[in-house]
């Protein structure tokens, strides 16, 4: 796997630059030598961030990962996107019928469905028209961090969610 590792506020040192191919060097198992990776360092104020975007034949993996030290967020990051490439090797094979990006092994080799996604609880309630405010306040009565709800104003569903910083997000169809 090619690697370009470009750092933001941050110098990418000799010793940087050695651990990341280290680290994302164990990637090379399910990668051909030309897929190529792009790697963000980011530092901002005690936030070290490194993002890794792998372009594979019309999709696109990813993973960012922030903590208070840069290798430690290396090393996150190397076990995300091992971990994505495992739980969804299924879905890659049926969309890249070819898996030109992917070694041959990584291709033919089964992987437990340790991680497969399952719906553990289904929950169906009336909902009532109310106005997005509204919906705010159920949210925090509920202490969820978002909260779907008919949209009085519309009368579509719409979704409220809690953002940083303390203030609310909106996500509603486009009409």
């Amino acid at each position: 796997m090619k690697l370009t590792i470009v750092g933001k506020n941050i110098e990418v040192t000799p010793a940087l630059k050695e651990t990341i191919e280290d680290k994302l060097g164990k990637l090379d198992k399910f990668f051909n030598q030309e897929t190529a990776a792009d790697v963000m360092l980011t530092v901002d104020k005690e936030r070290h961030k490194i993002e890794v975007t792998i372009p594979v034949k019309g999709d696109i993996i990813r993973s960012e990962q922030t903590s208070n030290d840069m290798y430690v967020s290396i090393d996150l990051v190397e076990e995300v996107i091992e971990r994505q490439l495992k739980k969804y090797k299924n879905k890659i094979i049926q969309r890249h019928q070819s898996g030109d990006s992917f070694k041959k092994e990584f291709m033919e080799r089964d992987y437990m469905d340790e991680d497969e996604i399952k719906i553990m609880r289904r929950k169906q309630f009336d909902m009532k028209p109310i106005y997005p405010e509204d919906a705010c306040v159920q949210m925090e009565l509920l202490g969820h961090s978002f909260y779907i709800f008919m949209n009085a104003e519309t009368e579509q569903l719409a979704v409220v969610y809690k953002r940083r910083g303390g203030t609310y997000g909106m996500i509603e169809p486009e009409l």
